[in-house]
């Protein structure tokens, strides 16, 4: 097993920072990279930040991670969470345990959010702390 985690991001994640802040704070994905690389290193890790808007590419990624036989994945798939069937698949066909992360807490906004199909597929889920939340998966998977 390799000692690298990916860090997969969906649709409109490239726009944190300066999308709706008040929902999903002011932080960039570069700010939660720097964050995430601060934290591997001593424990031993190396963190791979991508971000896509097209579901193939993560679905895609989620094969990579297997292949490269990576430690675990931290996946926010924005929207997708909600949608998508072929991530829940992907998730599930990998042995790479995969965490799902959102900023924001999905419970306590429209309805159409309750249900995640990538979380029914996840070893776990942290919602709802903001970019803390990216920092406490990585934590978590490097205690696996």
């Amino acid at each position: 097993m390799s000692q690298i985690v990916f860090v997969l991001n969906g649709p409109n994640l490239n726009l944190l920072g300066t999308r709706e802040p008040d929902i999903y704070g002011s932080d960039t994905l570069d700010d939660i990279a720097g964050r995430l690389d601060d934290l591997a290193r001593p424990l031993g890790l190396t963190v791979d930040l991508r971000q896509s808007n097209h579901e193939g590419h993560l679905i895609d990624w989620l094969h990579e991670a297997q292949a490269r036989e990576a430690r675990g994945v931290i996946l926010n798939a924005g929207a997708l969470t909600h949608t998508s069937i072929g991530l829940h698949d992907a998730i599930k066909a990998v042995r790479t345990p995969v965490v799902e992360v959102h900023l924001s807490n999905p419970h306590t906004r429209e309805a159409f959010r309750h249900r995640s199909y990538v979380g029914m597929a996840c070893k776990g889920t942290i919602a709802g702390l903001g970019a803390l939340g990216y920092e406490l998966a990585l934590q978590a998977i490097s205690r696996w």
